[in-house]
């Protein structure tokens, strides 16, 4: 049941995100925008996160996922299958920017670490 509760949770921000948010924005620009993100992410995120609707088991990207997903998808329904073809450079980039992104982020753990036991070693 944690993975149906993931999908629609997730399912849920998607559509939120994909039809709301954009109203927003352009009927009240960049401040609608704002109010939009906040509220949406913000009440998601208690629903996904705080009540337990997704399976979070240490994924920082959950929502962003499914949103991703949500967005992806409604084209391709709207628009035809050659939309999402169309789309596959851009998403062969986003995919080498989370991998590059997840290197650089263990790089720098890892230097903080060494840093860390630098100091305490000093220290003692």
């Amino acid at each position: 049941m944690k993975h149906v509760g993931t999908m629609i949770g997730s399912a849920i921000a998607g559509m939120f995100v994909m039809s709301v948010w954009g109203a927003f924005a352009t009927e009240y620009g960049i401040g609608g925008g704002w109010f939009a993100g906040f509220i949406i992410i913000g009440t998601m995120w208690m629903l996904n996160h705080y009540i337990g609707v997704i399976n979070n088991d240490g994924a920082f990207v959950d929502m962003a996922c499914g949103i991703g997903v949500a967005g992806f998808m409604r084209d391709v329904f709207a628009n035809g299958v050659e939309v999402g073809i169309e789309s596959i450079p851009t998403l062969a980039f986003v995919i080498l920017g989370g991998i590059l992104g997840g290197i650089a982020a263990v790089a720098i753990e890892k230097y903080q670490a060494a840093e860390k036991a630098k100091a305490e070693k000093a220290e003692a």
